[in-house]
């Protein structure tokens, strides 16, 4: 199994889940986040502003489908029509274990 972390625009993340969603993948878990990239923030008049809100995504799923979900997540993130500067980023780590709570059912 294997753990993405998509971290993109807020105005972009609806589309994810619910292209998620459609594609099969119904199990997301969203969180608030605020950062920078490469884009060092933003200035608006004298103003600085270094951390951007963005949003992240994050799911389990098996390795096999990890393509599925990196295109979905590529094609919806994307500032539309090519994308831009501070359309975010994609991490993917292995999952060692999971263990669901109610059950305490380990999960492969």
């Amino acid at each position: 199994m294997i753990m993405v972390r998509a971290i993109m625009r807020p105005e972009r993340t609806q589309e994810v889940i619910d292209s998620l969603l459609e594609a099969g993948y119904p199990a997301v878990t969203k969180i608030d986040v605020a950062g920078r990239g490469r884009q060092l923030g933003i200035k608006v008049g004298e103003v600085q502003y270094d951390e951007l809100p963005k949003e992240m995504v994050l799911m389990v799923v098996p390795e096999g489908d990890k393509d599925v979900i990196l295109k979905t997540i590529l094609d919806n993130a994307k500032t539309p029509p090519s994308g831009a500067m501070g359309d975010g980023k994609i991490f993917i780590s292995p999952v060692e274990e999971s263990y669901t709570i109610s059950s305490g059912f380990k999960e492969s």
